[in-house]
């Protein structure tokens, strides 16, 4: 009987041996494959071993078990795996770790992990899996570890966990589990760790937990809990490590606490609703590293015996009300000099007072961060501050500190946050603030700080905020200020400083604030603050700036603009309008004139304020301007001497006019005769004229190593620059093609054909010149203003003749005359409609180009501005005006030039605009040689 008792076991043993390594091995084979077939694709390459070609306890992340072969162990970590994870797992029924953790796996958890009922360990934390906790979790009896930190999950945490009774780390932490904690979780004697943070957990902390008392570690921070403290939690005599903060619990702390949890290191318990003193048996846990108790509702005193605790190293007890604001609340502080391991204290913010002692300056070398912000503390910093060598931050503001700052704060080189606004301190700022060069922000607002601001503040290199407001600064802002590329906060405000915004601002790329109202800076604002694109709020006012609002435009993230009570004049720029993100505007008490827009951002009186600016008009009813047309009546003497004022200037417009064109004409005939004259007496061609030649590196020095301040226009197959030639001591044009674009050559070539022979000074005799008199007609076909360039005098010169074409006869070369029949581009806008359909280059299309160019001199509109679309062009745009409306749609600059000097505007204007509208409309047709104005 004992031996067929024995051959049966045996028998048993190898039926088990022969399941486990045969059939049972393909089942995980096949289980691992499908697993894989989820994985996302781009990721699958991760498991390129799992096939049929390596043996299965060979593929990546597989161990198995020496016995029978089974996988024992899939551990999948920090492989950046997706996908989803397939039921399958389930089938691996010996697995006994399992770990997907620091991966992307989405899905939920299959229910068939419950099958793995030798599973002692299984990590999948830092994944992205939703869903429910899967109750069926609850038969993995053997489970030690469940991890599944930072998930989706949701729900409540199920009671059926409470079976666990091995479970000796639970981390459930940051998911999105609510509801209430069930009580079976008292049942899990054997945990030591149990994390519920950064959740939704709601109800009263189940009185059960108190059956727990091997726990160490508890996380309960970022919940919303009620009720008081939880009673279970004195009886925890094993905590270590206790997490409550912004947990929702309130009421009073035992006064015994420290008595009843001798063994806590960590204890965090800010932002809840605590209130009471703080235990005076705290001080009574030797082995406290930790202890903060910020944002609560505290009272009473801060007790000296915190200098008993030699392993502190971190004391926050910010955000209360300790203290009375009276002599002894700082006592404490001479006590801490005893915790020589102290990093980091912070008392801001509660109701201590009396001096600031001295014994400060004796506190660990170890203390990197230092905050006794928001009280009433008096007294002057002590000299001797900079022993403490290895602050990071040292945070004194909205307290009563006098005197200066003390110089050996230039010890401390690692300082990164200084903050000692709202306080009474003066004397200078400092130069050796200019080498703590790892400060990252400076707050020495609202004191009574003076002198200059120090240059060498530009040598904090790594400076984010800079407030240095509502003091008694004067002199200019340093230009070295401005160079400090990381600055995001600048204030400025409430100062004496002078001069101007310097132009370096533009330099400041992250700045999002801006703020140096109520100071006596003048000038001009600088057109570089539109480089400034990070910017969202601009105080500039209550200054005394003049001229215009610079090109700010690319500026779409601002939200809140103050230009008010300066000197600014010109019109509002109407994209302000269109500021997305715009709260706030002010440009009152100016000089600003014209019309305020009436579109988006301006619709909304609440946020735009312009008052005091007489001569703005227009906008919405609520802004209560003077309507834009709104003109007194005349009496019959005023019409009459009016009219008589009329038809005198228009008589010596039309003279002026006549005399321009009679001289125009001479010029003409004289240069003409002139040429004859040549001709007749055979001077050579300027093909035959020796030329100086000038080197490669004589035109980079000419050009400043061909500077961006050097150029002065770029075109389709290249850039133009400005070169001093020393030699000739004259300023010429150097343009450097881009053979890299299609066409450069040709039209390089072109360029040399057309300009061998001609001149390019004032605009109306060079088409005239160009079309009629020289040796074979040539049209530009690309006249614009920014073709246009001024000398010193002032004379208009054509330029960049790339697309100029020599309407030459069939006679001439293969080569030119490609050149005269290619297809013309030009610039939209300026080129006549028919080239845009295939025309052929021709004087005519010179002549529509001019008479686009004469109307934007006088609208200072682009024929391609937003403003026009469709059937409204800049040539029906002024026709259209014309002549009521003269005046409103004239380049306010014209405007403003004409009435200081008393010209007649509005009528030369008008007569000017209609030979424009002649000339685009009619004598691109009939030719150069008719042109005469037309007279209203």
């Amino acid at each position: 009987m004992k031996s067929m008792r024995l051959f049966l076991l045996l028998a048993f043993n190898a039926l088990m041996l022969l399941e486990a390594s045969g059939f049972n091995h393909e089942t995980d084979r096949q289980a691992l494959l499908e697993f894989k077939s989820q994985v996302s694709e781009e990721k699958r390459v991760v498991l390129s071993s799992w096939n049929h070609s390596f043996p299965l306890c060979n593929w990546k992340g597989v161990t198995c078990g020496n016995k029978h072969k089974r996988v024992t162990c899939l551990d999948l970590g920090g492989l950046k795996l997706g996908g989803v994870i397939t039921p399958s797992i389930g089938n691996l029924s010996f697995l006994i770790s399992l770990n997907l953790s620091d991966n992307s796996f989405g899905g939920t958890i299959p229910q068939e992990v419950g099958n793995l009922f030798r599973l002692e360990d299984l990590y999948m934390s830092f994944n992205f899996l939703g869903g429910l906790l899967p109750a069926s979790l609850s038969n993995c009896s053997r489970l030690l570890a469940l991890d599944l930190f930072s998930n989706h999950l949701g729900g409540g945490v199920p009671s059926e966990l409470g079976s666990l009774a091995k479970l000796v780390a639970l981390d459930l932490s940051n998911n999105k589990l609510k509801g209430k904690l069930p009580a079976s979780l008292g049942n899990l004697t054997s945990l030591q760790q149990v994390g519920l943070a950064y959740n939704n957990l709601q109800g009263d902390f189940p009185n059960e937990i108190a059956r727990l008392s091997q726990m160490v570690t508890l996380e309960l921070s970022v919940n919303n809990f009620s009720g008081v403290f939880p009673p279970a939690i004195y009886n925890l005599t094993s905590l270590e490590y206790l997490y409550i903060h912004s947990s929702g619990f309130s009421g009073s702390l035992r006064h015994d606490l420290g008595d009843l949890l001798p063994n806590i290191r960590e204890l965090a318990m800010s932002e809840n609703y605590l209130t009471g003193d703080i235990p005076t048996t705290l001080p009574n846990i030797s082995t406290l590293e930790m202890f903060g108790i910020g944002k609560n509702k505290m009272t009473g005193s801060i007790s000296p015996n915190f200098g008993k605790l030699q392993n502190l190293h971190y004391l926050e007890l910010a955000l209360n009300s300790l203290g009375s604001y009276s002599f002894g609340d700082l006592e404490f502080l001479d006590a801490l000099t005893n915790c020589t391991h102290l990093h980091i204290l912070s008392v801001a913010y509660n109701r201590l007072g009396g001096a600031l002692p001295t014994s400060i300056a004796n506190m660990s070398t170890n203390l990197m961060g230092l905050n006794l912000g928001g009280n009433l503390i008096s007294g002057s910093i002590p000299h001797s501050i900079g022993n403490l060598l290895g602050l990071q931050s040292l945070l004194l503001e909205e307290n009563i500190l006098t005197g200066p700052l003390p110089t050996s704060l230039g010890k401390l080189l690692g300082l990164e946050f200084l903050s000692l606004y709202s306080n009474k301190m003066s004397g200078g700022i400092p130069s050796f603030i200019g080498n703590l060069t790892r400060l990252g922000r400076l707050y020495l607002s609202n004191n009574s700080f003076q002198g200059l601001v120090p240059l060498n503040l530009g040598n904090c290199s790594h400076m984010l905020d800079l407030r240095i407001g509502y003091n008694r600064l004067h002199g200019t802002i340093p230009r070295e200020v401005m160079q400090i590329s990381t600055l995001v906060t600048l204030t400025m405000e409430r100062n004496s400083l002078t001069g101007t915004l310097p132009q370096d601002v533009g330099r400041l790329e992250y700045l999002t604030e801006l703020s140096v109202w109520g100071n006596k800076l003048s000038g001009k604002m600088p057109q570089t603050l539109g480089n400034c694109l990070s910017m969202e709020e601009l105080y500039l006012q209550e200054n005394s700036f003049d001229g215009g609002i610079p090109d700010i435009r690319r500026l779409v993230g601002v939200k809140r603009v103050d230009l008010s009570n300066n000197n600014l004049s010109g019109s509002i720029p109407e994209y302000l309008a269109n500021f997305s993100s715009l709260e706030y505007l002010n440009l009152s008490v100016n000089n600003f004139e014209g019309k305020v827009p009436t579109e988006e951002k301006f619709r909304n009186a609440t946020i735009v304020s312009v008052f005091g600016n007489k001569d703005l008009c227009g906008g919405i009813k609520e802004l209560q301007l003077k309507p834009c047309f709104a003109q007194a009546p005349l009496t019959k003497t005023k019409h009459s001497s009016l009219l008589k004022k009329v038809v005198i200037w228009v008589s010596i417009g039309v003279a002026l006019l006549l005399l321009l064109f009679v001289a125009s004409f001479y010029l003409c005939w004289l240069r003409k005769r002139k040429k004859n004259h040549q001709t007749s007496n055979q001077a050579p061609s300027s093909l035959e004229v020796f030329h100086e030649k000038i080197s490669y590196g004589d035109v980079r020095d000419a050009t400043d190593g061909f500077s961006s301040r050097n150029m002065v226009g770029s075109g389709s197959f290249g850039n133009v620059f400005k070169a001093f030639l020393p030699t000739e001591n004259k300023v010429v044009a150097v343009k450097v093609l881009n053979l890299q674009r299609h066409g450069a050559m040709k039209s390089f070539m072109a360029e040399c054909e057309s300009l061998k022979d001609i001149r390019s000074d004032d605009v109306a005799s060079v088409l005239d010149y160009l079309h009629v008199h020289c040796h074979e007609p040539i049209a530009h076909c690309d006249l614009k203003p920014s073709n246009v360039l001024l000398d010193n005098d002032l004379t208009a010169h054509v330029s960049d003749f790339g697309l100029a074409r020599l309407l030459l006869k069939l006679t001439k070369s293969p080569f030119f005359n490609q050149l005269s029949s290619a297809g013309v581009r030009g610039t939209i806008g300026y080129a006549a409609p028919e080239y845009g359909m295939g025309g052929k280059p021709s004087i005519h299309g010179d002549v529509y180009s001019f008479g686009v160019l004469l109307l934007e001199m006088f609208t200072g509109k682009r024929p391609t501005n937003e403003l026009f679309g469709g059937s409204c062009t800049l040539h029906s745009y002024t026709k259209s005006a014309l002549p009521e409306k003269v005046l409103d749609i004239a380049d306010q600059s014209i405007l403003h030039s004409g009435l200081r000097v008393g010209f007649p505007v509005a009528e030369c204007l008008t007569l000017f605009w209609r030979w424009g509208l002649g000339v685009v409309k009619n004598l691109r047709r009939t030719g150069w040689q008719r042109v005469k104005p037309q007279r209203s």
